[in-house]
């Protein structure tokens, strides 16, 4: 079974997600913002959600970490928690 590890930010809006986005883009430190704006308790860390395998997120979470380029921050990625923004740190 794949694995991968990530860490993602949640929130409550996608306009809010694209804000947070922007920042990154700007070169903006995950984990900070992470621990500030995330909904998510993996805020503590950063947004790091550890590892985990396949099939264990939601559906529209799992194609952006086992499918979508390592290293880059996707999203909004809409689930019924929120809007994440995802970032890939590796997979098998």
């Amino acid at each position: 079974m794949p694995t991968a590890c990530a860490r993602h930010i949640l929130l409550k809006t996608e306009a809010e997600a694209q804000k947070i986005k922007k920042l990154l883009a700007q070169g903006k430190d995950f984990a900070q913002l992470a621990k500030k704006h995330s909904s998510c308790p993996s805020a503590k860390k950063g947004g790091n959600l550890g590892e985990f395998q396949k099939g264990q997120m939601v559906k529209a979470f799992d194609d952006v970490v086992f499918k979508k380029p390592i290293l880059t921050v996707h999203g909004p990625v809409k689930t019924k928690f929120g809007f994440h923004l995802i970032e890939t740190i590796y997979r098998d």
